[in-house]
């Protein structure tokens, strides 16, 4: 997962901690001039002492120890506190600052590898203030630069997450029965499969479900659905081709009802967000099934397709949480990344395979540690 991403944000890190040290490599003549100012500095110190006591023979012990001097100024390791003309020289040294001139010079190629990798604009936009922040003005070791890089976008990745999550095995057994969740998505997004992973996993945990067949309009779907229905062994509520879905929503309600049945599961005509009809269609479901939870479900891979779409129907219906399939083939990660930041709402499950039990409960950490970071 996110291999394809991993390998490109690996090597825009590292070009990024690259370039910046030699933005600062003209500082490094600093060093030489450095101790020769030491040098010199001695040398006179040393001119005015013999004048001083010209009559005195100097002991060897108060030869001034100017070897000692700039071998110490020389010394790589850390020092917690260094007062005075070396230290502060040393520190000069061996940190560097990045200007807001130099850090927009160098995130250019770090944006582009995010964006080429279907992140939406305004998580890029995100990652780059956070690093932006960390970084710009702040005094960094040059031999951590890539590690302080590397460590600023894992946090800022992180926080795109910052998001309550949805623990719908506990929503359905705390809330009143039934509880019903509407499921849409454009055509060809797996959302069917996807509502048979959800059926499947609710049956695992001793949670009954009714499936309804809302989605009267495209060719197939009801026979798809009735197929998933009976390898799970789960009932299903379903018209004819042409009719109401919302009537069928309500048949399904109505059935859970009287079997005291836990969850309502409804498959939905995948249209796209574009489609002002179908969506009028999908506003009447709502209303008359009142879901409990709608969830978005989308294809992982089609990148900033996927977070459109989740926008759009967000601004539509009101979407509670996201669902993306196919994320085990998404070499980009884009929309993983991004989806939940721009919706506000949070990702629930991802779908890893194509059995009715590879679907993962969703944490920020698998973004994470797919990224390689």
């Amino acid at each position: 997962m996110f291999k394809f991403l991993k390998d490109k944000l690996k090597g825009a890190i590292s070009k990024f901690s690259k370039k910046a040290g030699e933005e600062t490599a003209a500082e490094e003549p600093i060093k030489e001039e450095a101790k020769q100012e030491v040098i010199k500095k001695k040398e006179e110190q040393i001119g005015k002492e013999g004048k001083i006591g010209e009559t005195k023979e100097k002991k060897p012990e108060e030869e001034p120890k100017l070897g000692e001097e700039i071998e110490k100024f020389e010394e790589k390791e850390e020092v917690k506190e260094e007062k005075g003309l070396f230290g502060k020289l040393k520190e000069k040294i061996v940190t560097t600052k990045l200007s807001y001139r130099k850090f927009e010079n160098l995130f250019s190629d770090l944006e582009l590898t995010l964006m080429e990798n279907n992140v939406a604009l305004e998580a890029v936009e995100k990652i780059k203030n956070d690093l932006q922040q960390n970084l710009v003005e702040k005094p960094i070791k040059r031999t951590k630069i890539e590690e302080t890089v590397r460590e600023s976008l894992k946090k800022s990745i992180g926080d795109l997450f910052k998001i309550d999550k949805i623990n719908l095995l506990g929503k359905i057994k705390e809330e009143e029965k039934p509880f019903v969740i509407a499921f849409f998505g454009v055509n060809g997004s797996g959302k069917t499969t996807t509502i048979a992973k959800i059926a499947n996993m609710l049956e695992e945990n001793k949670i009954s479900c009714v499936l309804a067949a809302s989605d009267t309009f495209r060719a197939a779907s009801i026979e798809q659905l009735q197929h998933h229905a009976d390898r799970l062994g789960i009932k299903i509520i379903k018209h004819e081709y042409g009719s109401d879905p919302a009537a069928v929503a309500f048949d399904a309600i109505k059935h859970a009802k009287a079997k005291n049945i836990d969850a309502v599961l409804i498959d939905t005509a995948g249209r796209l967000h574009s489609n002002e009809n179908l969506l009028k269609e999908m506003k009447k479901i709502i209303r008359v099934a009142k879901p409990s939870l709608k969830v978005f479900v989308g294809e992982a891979i089609t990148g900033n397709d996927c977070v459109e779409q989740a926008r759009r129907f967000n601004e539509s219906v009101g979407i509670d949480g996201i669902i993306l399939a196919k994320a085990d083939i998404d070499e980009k990660g884009g929309a993983a990344i991004s989806i939940s930041y721009t919706t506000k709402k949070p990702i629930m499950y991802l779908g890893i395979g194509q059995g009715y039990a590879d679907l993962k409960e969703f944490e920020p950490n698998l973004i994470v540690e797919g990224l390689g970071l």
